[in-house]
């Protein structure tokens, strides 16, 4: 008969376990604990200077129903890709090269109709990459970016569609500073070259040349002389004279065995199939 009494005091012992605050760290009610093991979120980033501290690669396309957009990555091995510089994007490893200016207001980036070489893109896959690039690279977007080992960009269409990017930092970056802009003409063929360690070394051929605001060549150009350095961005043909226009940066830490100065390709100038 005293079951009635037993009942009424535990009631307020479960009432009073009920409130009990919860542990620091611990999880609110209904919600899920944290895995102690996932990366912390990336932090959001401004992308007035992130953007154009990157080369950005495409990752990812969605279009408006979640689909993967198929056309933008016909070429796996080498992704199409952003470049943002003095108010300007540029896009490559498209058939045809695209730029066109852009401008930054908070989270939305606004990018104006593209100017394109005329290449003739005969792989159908090709022209279709162009034309999708054109049509979801135009107008308002809005704009995302994250700060990382690996950054990201996500930039979001007026009708839901997503395109993720991710940075790999431009020379500028790597080597602390803007470099200086010089023209190299590459002979046709490399000859043998001394290196202490590099038996058997073949050298490119280069002479340096200049060229007045118009584009036009002034002065005599250098004498010709071995190059013992790398080019990045380049690939010799043998047979082919180019002229090519380079950034030349100073390096912080020169390795023992380096030049104090990293070249790298900014574009081919002039190119020319030369008799064997």
């Amino acid at each position: 008969m005293k079951a009635p009494h037993i009942l009424l005091l535990l009631l307020p012992l479960a009432l009073a376990g009920c409130n009990r605050p919860a542990e620091p760290g611990a999880p609110a009610p209904g919600e899920m604990a944290a895995d102690p093991a996932a990366p912390p979120p990336l932090a959001a980033a401004d992308p007035a200077s992130l953007l154009p501290a990157h080369h950005w690669r495409l990752t990812d396309a969605t279009d408006a129903q979640g689909q993967r957009i198929e056309a933008l990555f016909v070429r796996p091995e080498q992704p199409l890709q952003l470049d943002f510089a003095d108010g300007r994007v540029s896009v490559s490893n498209t058939c045809n090269r695209m730029n066109g200016a852009y401008t930054l207001a908070g989270d939305r980036l606004t990018l104006g109709r593209m100017a394109s070489t005329m290449m003739a893109c005969t792989d159908p896959k090709l022209s279709a990459l162009d034309a999708e690039a054109g049509a979801r690279l135009s107008g308002e977007l809005g704009v995302a970016a994250t700060a990382g080992d690996t950054p990201e960009l996500v930039l979001t269409g007026a009708d839901g569609s997503r395109l993720v990017f991710q940075g790999a930092p431009t020379a500028a970056t790597r080597f602390g500073g803007p470099g200086e802009r010089i023209f190299l003409e590459v002979g046709a063929e490399t000859k043998p070259c001394d290196h202490p360690l590099i038996p058997d070394k073949q050298c490119l051929q280069v002479r340096e040349i200049r060229f007045d605001e118009n584009g036009l060549r002034v002065g005599e150009p250098g004498q010709w002389q071995n190059f013992y350095d790398e080019i990045e961005g380049y690939t010799h043909q043998p047979g082919v004279r180019n002229v090519l226009r380079i950034d030349r940066y100073t390096r912080q830490d020169v390795p023992a065995d380096a030049s104090r100065y990293a070249y790298v390709l900014d574009m081919v100038v002039e190119s020319e199939q030369v008799q064997r």
